[in-house]
């Protein structure tokens, strides 16, 4: 894929959980645009692939269940390998169950937090250690408003979030305090028009379309809004930048009602 500016993450290797639709497939896209080598991984192998063939420069794709120790551990080796560096880790992979606390089973409650809290505490923990024997990095940690506000239908969902949220704080100031050069961030998107959305809104496959320009309030945006905050946190730009959280939701934290 052709560069359209000059690349503000050229020479970094990127790895993005969850990259093969949605939110990741656009940070995939966008970090693939402004130069750096990507590794798209998902859950599927298939839709990683395609997304790899479409960016081109380099990039990588491989299977990567998030909840699965032993299969972080075998992706950053893969990376070591490959590349021997790991500049930027996206944990965007995510999961949505539309039922509050009384209808959330404890088996529907652990797999959410294991695919979205355990899955970025795993992705930290073994990105961490090769991003240090570098020149540093950048961790973009994808949060939601649902660990700002109180949603009751996306009970296990929004617990997960929160635990990011918390996560990122900690793994921010862990890093200045052993003096890494790595940056983490989480970002914090409202309702945004992707599978998952419209999986949870009953309507999986029917994309509705974002209009360029400012939104009216209500609006969803799109996930290129997200991609650009990814591309920013990712890049120097940010480099007095970390530990902490960037709301995308078109001001819908902020209205009193």
């Amino acid at each position: 894929m052709a560069q359209d500016r000059a690349g503000r993450v050229a020479g970094k290797v990127a790895l993005v959980t969850g990259g093969g639709s949605g939110l990741g497939k656009a940070d995939c896209e966008a970090l693939a645009r402004e130069g750096a080598t990507v590794v798209v991984t998902d859950v599927k192998i298939e839709p990683a692939l395609k997304v790899a063939d479409a960016i081109g420069n380099g990039a990588l794709a491989l299977a990567l269940d998030v909840a699965s120790e032993d299969q972080w551990i075998a992706v950053i080796r893969a990376i070591e390998e490959r590349f021997g560096r790991l500049d930027i880790l996206v944990n965007n992979a995510g999961v949505v169950l539309s039922a509050d606390v009384e209808g959330t089973t404890l088996d529907q409650f652990r797999f959410v937090n294991a695919v979205m809290s355990e899955g970025v505490f795993l992705g930290c923990k073994y990105a961490i250690p090769l991003m240090n024997r570098n020149d540093g990095g950048s961790i973009v940690n994808m949060s939601s408003t649902g660990a700002l506000l109180g949603y009751p239908i996306f009970l296990a969902y929004s617990a997960a979030k929160g635990a990011v949220r918390s996560m990122t704080k900690s793994i921010a100031v862990m890093c200045q305090e052993k003096g890494y050069k790595i940056r983490c961030n989480s970002i914090h998107p409202g309702a945004i028009e992707t599978p998952m959305v419209q999986e949870a809104e009953g309507r999986i496959g029917q994309e509705q379309a974002v209009p360029k320009g400012v939104l009216p309030a209500g609006a969803k945006g799109a996930p290129e809004d997200v991609a650009a905050m990814v591309v920013f946190l990712a890049s120097d730009e940010a480099r007095f930048v970390t530990g902490a959280e960037f709301v995308v939701d078109n001001g819908v934290t902020i209205r009193p009602f």
